[in-house]
């Protein structure tokens, strides 16, 4: 079905907006925007909320904290985004119960969706609820990149492509290449939720050493509060560089592992596409995350950083859908 197709091609790149437009929320501080869920102040728009949100900024001294009215809008802009993907997320799961004979397909895949969709709702609201803890934050973040990478996978489903038995050759590399890159973005999560990113503030040392001093003790305490160690102290300096410094030497081996998957991709001329964009999406993200250092973690810089890992973790999962269904795009005539 040709609407069908349509459908979760747009549900695939709702996805990857509302993992980008989560990202601006979260590096703009507007994450406790709205303070309750689902609504802001209790109202559906913040609009309608005004004189609570003034209220509230004259608490925390102005505009200058994590409420004002466009942070309130920023946040309910992600929400509503978020609630538009999960009514396409459940309408595509019916049609396909509904129409899985046409579709020639099972519907189990759109069905496990909307559970991803439904966990990340929830994860949503905690995130709020719960001040932003970082294990809340970046297993949100990970719900998102989830989300995402399944719709593709289905989308994928939607197409016909050409018998490639070639291809099955690349299921390791790109099978690990996926995993590793999976790993660094929940890293990479943990780096943003815990403010870490200019932890190391210069490159490629790290406060001008290879091994500076860390805390790797309280780096990784999952069970605590934004800014705090996992027995309520001020979480130390030397924790955020365990954290910074960790994520900045596993895009090493993100870089080493994806690299070797576009290399075996590039010998393969039914994947040689591929293998290009991997290579090119590989070298910007890696590039982006050294901009994000050396010029101080602006805004724009950084949700490209966001949008890099995101459009990396699909190059991937595309990668490992022909791999593993010894498939190819079809490629032009000579």
């Amino acid at each position: 079905m040709k609407a069908y197709r349509t459908l979760v091609a747009a549900a695939a790149l709702l996805a990857f907006v509302v993992v980008v437009v989560g990202a601006f929320v979260r590096l703009s501080d507007a994450g406790l925007g709205c303070p309750d869920w689902p609504g802001c102040y209790g109202k559906p728009a913040p609009t309608l909320a005004k004189d609570a949100i003034a209220r509230a900024v004259a608490r925390q001294g102005g505009e200058h904290g994590p409420v004002s009215l466009g942070k309130a809008w920023k946040e309910m802009g992600h929400r509503y985004l978020a609630g538009t993907l999960g009514l396409l997320v459940l309408t595509i799961a019916l049609l396909g119960w509904l129409q899985r004979r046409p579709l020639a397909q099972s519907p189990w895949l759109a069905t496990a969706i909307v559970f991803v969709v439904a966990l990340q709702a929830a994860l949503g609201m905690w995130t709020v609820t719960l001040l932003l803890r970082p294990a809340i934050v970046t297993a949100h973040l990970a719900g998102g990149m989830t989300t995402f990478a399944l719709l593709l996978w289905l989308g994928l489903r939607q197409w016909r492509f050409v018998p490639a038995p070639e291809a099955r050759s690349l299921r390791a590399p790109a099978a690990l290449a996926l995993c590793v890159v999976a790993i660094q973005i929940l890293l990479g999560g943990w780096v943003s939720a815990n403010y870490a990113a200019l932890a190391c503030p210069d490159w490629p040392l790290c406060l001008g050493q290879v091994v500076p001093p860390m805390d790797f003790s309280h780096a990784f305490h999952l069970l605590r509060a934004l800014g705090r160690s996992g027995d309520g102290e001020m979480l130390p300096f030397p924790a955020l560089t365990a954290i910074h410094w960790t994520h900045r030497t596993f895009a090493l081996v993100v870089v080493l592992v994806g690299g070797w998957a576009a290399y075996r991709a590039l010998r393969v001329r039914a994947l040689l596409p591929l293998g290009c964009l991997l290579a090119a999406v590989l070298g910007i993200q890696f590039s982006l995350g050294v901009a994000n250092v050396l010029a101080g973690l602006p805004l724009a810089v950084a949700d490209a950083h966001n949008a890099g890992a995101a459009l990396l973790l699909g190059s991937l999962v595309v990668l490992n859908f022909f791999a593993f269904h010894g498939l190819r795009p079809r490629l032009p005539k000579a």
